[in-house]
């Protein structure tokens, strides 16, 4: 089966759609979304970031979406939006690929167990599993190789995109998507340390997503110790990402690559966490705190705002030079402590 003829959309019909002000040509032809260099013709292209204005004046985009402030700098076709990356976001959903189809409706190598309750209306790709006690809403799209554990639930809608494991008695919400690689319901890190080593502590609660949540390739999201591994509605988790057990991530917060959510944490809502963060276990980030990459988390946040830690990119001799500094500050405060108390003495020494 090739692959599907692009759908093209008058910009008069775009611009009405997402309530924009149109500049230019009504019937123009939009295949398709492109950067502004070099743009693309067919193609809507979008300006967000100023420091790409430049751009605008040779793409080959036939149109771009703009803010009010950069209306002016395009002659060409143009939609003008109070937010351009958002009304870009809204666009480029129209040329979105539909899930991918598996021939019938369920692959005949999928495996569903007996007393799995599975929508007529899912679909089921090659060698996926649905164990006992399952549960697949309607519009549900299981892809290649996905696991669905024994009691787990799928909302409806939902998309486990392929190679995703979904642990026993995990809750999927509705319309989430799940990209490859996601395992969700493992085993959180919890040990003891005994008289010959570790010895595992059982982790006995599961993992309950709730709706509209989108989890990137290869992360993973731990079952609880005792209690749930709770994902609110709306969040975003990008590729990479470590949640660990018992964590709880409030509505619409967004989480980067590489970041790694230690045990027992409280994660408020819209909350932007950055790629590289850190957050240590049993702390708690208030509602609408913004977490600069790369920072290291290791107390509560009741405030909101933007915090950041680590050290921002230096030529390696300006690097070594600072760290060589840092690491004599112990022998300056032992020496300033010295020299505070000999002064102390002195002033006792003059009855001061």
């Amino acid at each position: 089966m090739g692959v599907p003829a692009q759908v093209a959309h008058r910009l008069g019909d775009i611009a009405e759609r997402f309530d924009l002000e149109l500049r230019g040509d009504p019937d123009c032809r939009i295949e398709g979304v492109c950067t502004l260099d070099p743009g693309r013709e067919g193609h809507i292209g979008f300006l967000a970031n100023p420091r790409y204005r430049a751009q605008l004046a040779d793409t080959r985009a036939s149109a771009v979406i703009v803010g009010a402030r950069d209306a002016g700098r395009h002659d060409g076709n143009a939609l003008v939006a109070p937010d351009p990356y958002l009304a870009f976001a809204r666009v480029a959903r129209l040329f979105e690929p539909a899930p991918t189809a598996f021939g019938a409706q369920q692959h005949p190598s999928a495996v569903i167990a007996g007393d799995a309750s599975v929508d007529a209306g899912a679909r089921l790709g090659p060698n996926a599993v649905i164990g006992p006690g399952a549960s697949i809403g309607a519009d549900v799209v299981i892809g290649p190789n996905c696991v669905v554990g024994a009691g787990a639930s799928i909302g409806s809608g939902s998309e486990l995109v392929g190679n995703v494991h979904i642990g026993d008695r995990v809750s999927v919400g509705a319309r989430c998507r799940l990209h490859p690689g996601v395992v969700v319901g493992a085993r959180g890190f919890g040990l003891a340390r005994g008289p010959q080593g570790w010895e595992d502590v059982p982790q006995l609660g599961s993992v309950r997503i709730g709706d509209d949540v989108e989890i990137g390739a290869n992360s993973a999201v731990d079952r609880g110790a005792i209690e749930d591994t709770v994902i609110e509605d709306g969040v975003r988790i990008d590729n990479l990402v470590q949640i660990a057990h018992n964590v709880r991530i409030g509505r619409n917060t967004a989480i980067a690559g590489c970041a790694a959510i230690a045990g027992s944490t409280r994660i408020g809502a819209n909350c932007l966490i950055g790629g590289g963060a850190g957050v240590n276990g049993h702390v708690s980030i208030c509602d609408g705190v913004i977490v600069l990459g790369f920072t290291m988390v290791t107390r509560s946040i009741t405030e909101p705002g933007q915090y950041g830690s680590g050290w921002p990119v230096e030529p390696a001799r300006v690097w070594h030079g600072q760290v060589k500094r840092l690491r004599r500050l112990d022998r300056l405060e032992t020496r300033v402590a010295r020299l505070e108390g000999d002064n102390a003495q002195a002033d006792d020494d003059r009855g001061e």
